[in-house]
């Protein structure tokens, strides 16, 4: 038996992702957002409220980082998603995060945060709160690789649990994508 919640903003895993930007005087900003995704093969769409400063911030440079918190900074990550950089314009230094610009954009790569995307903005639709932006980098730590790749076991990102509003870390391999439907052909 199936138990129905009615429209709920719900899916596993839902990502927690960490927006980047820097304003007008080059301040770092951060924030959580949970809605979002890969959106096609060089975009990602998140959904962030034009009230943000992250958003202003965006909107003005033109660019951002997604940064995907581990295991170590949940409580940090939390923190830029419950303080707006409207009212507490030091919360990269309440995180306890540091950042360097990014090599590609105008916008800071956290030091803390191992994996990294960033991102040309394409667009933003105020009605839906849709930024979608172009992929130009991904760049992980090399604390997280093993023969060149993302481990997930040395990674230990976080998700977030809509129903539950609880923070949990990808767990064990479970199977080989592309690989292991094979067996039913």
């Amino acid at each position: 038996m199936r138990k129905n919640f009615g429209v709920k903003p719900a899916i596993y895993p839902m990502p927690v992702l960490i927006i980047g930007s820097f304003d007008e005087n080059g301040t770092a900003d951060a924030m959580n957002a949970a809605w979002g995704g890969i959106s096609e093969e060089k975009e990602i769409s998140v959904c962030i409220s034009e009230g943000h400063k992250t958003t202003k911030n965006i909107l003005e440079a033109g660019c951002f980082t997604v940064s995907i918190p581990d295991v170590k900074n949940t409580v940090a990550a939390d923190f830029v998603g419950i303080v707006s950089g409207n009212d507490t314009p030091d919360k990269i230094e309440k995180a306890g995060w540091t950042y360097e610009k990014s090599e590609i954009i105008n916008a800071p790569v956290f030091n803390e945060l191992p994996f990294a995307l960033e991102c040309k903005l394409i667009s933003y639709d105020k009605d839906s709160c849709r930024l979608v932006g172009e992929i130009l980098n991904v760049s992980a730590d090399e604390s997280i690789l093993t023969d060149g790749k993302v481990d997930l076991n040395k990674f230990r990102p976080i998700t977030y649990d809509p129903m539950n509003h609880d923070y949990i870390a990808l767990g064990e391999k479970v199977g080989k994508a592309f690989s292991d439907g094979k067996k039913l052909k």
